[in-house]
């Protein structure tokens, strides 16, 4: 696993061992950042799922304002806390290790709104519309907003959707993981 592009470009990141975390892979990691590539310069984007850190770190190296990595597992931490030495993106990224929701909450105490959040929660869980639900609340998020999903359960989150604030506007397929590009539309 790697940086792809930007100033910390071939950089070869840390990971985790075992099978509680599952690294994106690089061809997804590039096609969603080509999708995002426009809107990436200057924001402030959420990897509220962050494992070791790789998609936060990618979208820091290509030029966030701030990128919020945030998770759970301390071990997670550990490595993301390397991966941000390596890459010498110290000043662009911000880290919290803490559960989803109590991160959600502390976000918006530091910032006021979020420009790209990640979302790419253990399979199996409800964490998705969770997160979802509770930006909303928060107003984390707004009609501009870029929401992608990471998941196996394509059914099961879009069946979940509250369809008055989120619509499916792109999906793409990459053999297990499917990436769900969401519309906020309050």
């Amino acid at each position: 696993m790697r940086i792809i592009s930007g100033t910390a470009r071939g950089t070869k990141l840390y990971t985790l061992d075992g099978l509680d975390t599952r690294p994106t892979l690089d061809r997804v990691k590039e096609s969603v950042f080509n999708i995002l590539q426009q809107d990436i310069e200057d924001s402030i984007f959420l990897d509220l799922f962050s494992g070791s850190g790789a998609i936060g770190l990618e979208a820091a190296s290509r030029g966030t304002r701030k990128s919020i990595l945030c998770d759970n597992s301390k071990s997670a931490i550990e490595i993301i806390k390397k991966n941000i030495v390596k890459t010498h993106l110290e000043e662009k990224v911000s880290v919290y290790n803490i559960d989803f929701e109590n991160a959600l909450y502390k976000i918006k105490q530091d910032y006021t709104k979020i420009d790209i959040v990640y979302l790419d929660p253990p399979y199996k869980s409800d964490y998705v519309i969770k997160s979802l639900e509770l930006m909303d609340k928060l107003k984390l998020i707004n009609n501009n907003t870029k929401i992608i999903v990471e998941t196996d359960e394509e059914d099961k989150i879009i069946n979940n959707l509250n369809e008055n604030l989120f619509k499916v506007i792109k999906r793409k397929k990459y053999g297990r993981a499917i990436i769900l590009f969401l519309e906020y539309t309050n």
